[in-house]
């Protein structure tokens, strides 16, 4: 990636937070090397990083009853209250001054987000991304900003799933037909 390319460009860290990384990358520990290195690399790029996060009010107001699935895993449970811990991006990957923190109510990072008023006023085209869920998260995210014609890179490596084979057909056969994959080495 060129420096014009980097400027063109923003990283987007997505769901990296203290209560998902527990549930999905207990057994990877690696995985927050390979997110470590590659935030490093974009930095000394001048590449934006843009994290992403999940959270929501007390109370859940953002989640309806008649959304059941939500109102059962999230509202029915109490979780990712903002600025709860199990809310809060991972300490070892913490944004710095500088950075871009998008608070989202739902799986895509653009829906009802203003993520897409941020990267289209610095000019941002090309998205690299990497998150987690493989399945949650990064699909959505990736289908939506393919859709709204942004240059997609998909950090593979730096993206899990509960379950190892649904990541590995969804970035095979669905997210690399709309992204460039990359590992976290060739980032």
């Amino acid at each position: 990636m060129t420096e014009s390319d980097s400027r063109r460009s923003a990283l987007l860290v997505m769901d990296y937070q203290v209560g998902v990384v527990a549930a999905y990358g207990a057994g990877h520990p690696e995985l927050l090397d390979r997110a470590a290195a590659v935030i490093a690399s974009a930095r000394a790029r001048a590449m934006p990083v843009i994290y992403v996060q999940v959270a929501f009010r007390p109370g859940h107001p953002e989640i309806g009853s008649h959304n059941t699935r939500l109102e059962a895993a999230i509202k029915a449970r109490d979780l990712f209250v903002a600025d709860s811990e199990m809310a809060k991006i991972h300490p070892s990957i913490a944004p710095v001054l500088g950075d871009v923190v998008v608070t989202k109510r739902r799986t895509n990072a653009f829906w009802g987000t203003d993520l897409d008023i941020i990267l289209r006023a610095q000019q941002i085209d090309a998205l690299v991304l990497m998150g987690i869920a493989t399945s949650g998260v990064v699909l959505s995210t990736v289908r939506h900003a393919f859709d709204a014609d942004y240059d997609l890179t998909v950090v593979g490596d730096c993206c899990i799933d509960g379950d190892a084979e649904v990541h590995r057909v969804l970035l095979e056969k669905v997210i690399g037909r709309q992204a460039r994959l990359v590992s976290a080495a060739t980032f």
